[in-house]
């Protein structure tokens, strides 16, 4: 019994570690892949569409609202799957989502299949982030190594 409880709450600092690179890796490249759109650099999505969308909305400064999205999610996703300002990193990325949560799918629900999609995506990586901000960027990280007393 000592054994299966091991193998179901064990862990190391190690493995500690290494889950929270591949989570910052997975996460960071997401959120640079979703900024790199905004430009026209990956996938259908344009600056332009993006403006003209919050415009949709009713959003205020639209064009300017636009690219500190698109700027939160390069720096905030570069410097997250670096792990570098971890925490910082990801508080600008909640604030990111939970502003596209409330603006990009209000009153549709969370389900990302409803129509309009809902605020599901955006809700889950706001939480992501809140975990690797309270976590901190583990010691696999160059916020470990630039920060940590040797």
């Amino acid at each position: 019994m000592e054994e299966l409880g091991l193998l179901l709450v064990g862990t190391t600092s190690g493995l500690a570690a290494l889950a929270l690179l591949i989570g910052r890796l997975f996460i960071g490249v997401c959120f640079v892949t979703h900024g790199l759109g905004k430009l026209g650099l990956v996938g259908t999505g344009s600056m332009r569409g993006f403006v003209e969308f919050l415009e949709s909305l009713g959003v205020p400064l639209a064009p300017v609202q636009a690219r500190m999205a698109m700027l939160a999610e390069l720096v905030g996703g570069t410097l997250l799957a670096l792990g570098l300002f971890t925490r910082p990193a990801c508080l600008l990325l909640v604030f990111t989502m939970v502003v596209a949560g409330r603006l990009g799918h209000r009153n549709a629900g969370y389900l990302i299949t409803n129509e309009p999609p809902g605020a599901e995506y955006t809700i889950n990586l706001a939480v992501i982030c809140a975990v690797f901000a309270l976590l901190g960027p583990g010691s696999f990280s160059l916020d470990a190594w630039l920060f940590t007393p040797r």
